[in-house]
């Protein structure tokens, strides 16, 4: 479809990850759609901002293997691609097992509190099929592991295989199939209320895994 027309997205200058997060969420909700070429001025005109900014997102979101650039030429969002999918998926799954398996004896009754609280709004969203609220629980429950865990390295690593998943993630919670992450989510609560840190985590690796399946993470 074609580039948004501009509607004030931003009123300040956009940091680098604006800029980043704006592209990429176009992606991942299908603003933009596979082979779709991206063209600097029409994203400068959207965004309002330079070429710079710009050309760093595009950079990073190819690094992510949500566009592809070719020299001189044109810069198109990234088709779907299954083997790339499943390896951003096998490696998103290690680190959140391993979040989990570090975070679960430090976690205290607040902690537990806000994975209970995002698993409900995750399940609201789904049930009124909100799609983009799903996403935020989702993320909102597995981010209580990531902050807890202690290992800076596990957001770094997340952060350049996640955007890869999002669209697949997207189209799954568009549909009744995520509806057994609820559940899943429930159950690594439970084992992380029992200080089961190993069962949480792989808990939390087969909840990642299953995507493939039909399930969400």
């Amino acid at each position: 479809m074609p580039t948004p027309a501009p509607h004030g997205i931003h009123k300040r200058p956009l940091l680098r990850d604006d800029v980043y997060n704006s592209i990429r969420d176009a992606i991942v909700d299908g603003t933009f759609g596979p082979g779709e070429r991206l063209k600097d001025p029409e994203l400068e005109q959207w965004l309002g901002v330079s070429r710079t900014p710009i050309r760093e997102a595009l950079l990073r979101l190819e690094r992510a293997g949500l566009v592809k650039a070719t020299p001189g030429r044109a810069t198109i969002v990234a088709p779907l691609d299954p083997a790339s999918t499943v390896s951003a998926q096998q490696v998103v799954a290690a680190m959140h097992e391993l979040a989990v398996r570090l975070a679960v004896p430090l976690l205290g009754r607040e902690q537990l509190a806000a994975l209970t609280e995002a698993n409900g709004r995750f399940a609201h969203a789904l049930e009124h099929d909100d799609a983009d609220l799903a996403l935020a629980g989702d993320d909102a429950f597995h981010a209580v592991f990531v902050r807890a865990c202690g290992n800076d390295m596990v957001p770094a690593v997340l952060d350049q295989a996640l955007p890869l998943l999002r669209r697949v993630e997207r189209r799954r919670f568009s549909s009744h199939a995520a509806r057994h992450s609820v559940t899943a989510h429930a159950e690594i609560i439970r084992l992380a209320g029992l200080g089961d840190a190993e069962g949480a985590a792989l808990a939390t690796r087969n909840n990642w895994l299953s995507l493939g399946a039909g399930e969400q993470g």
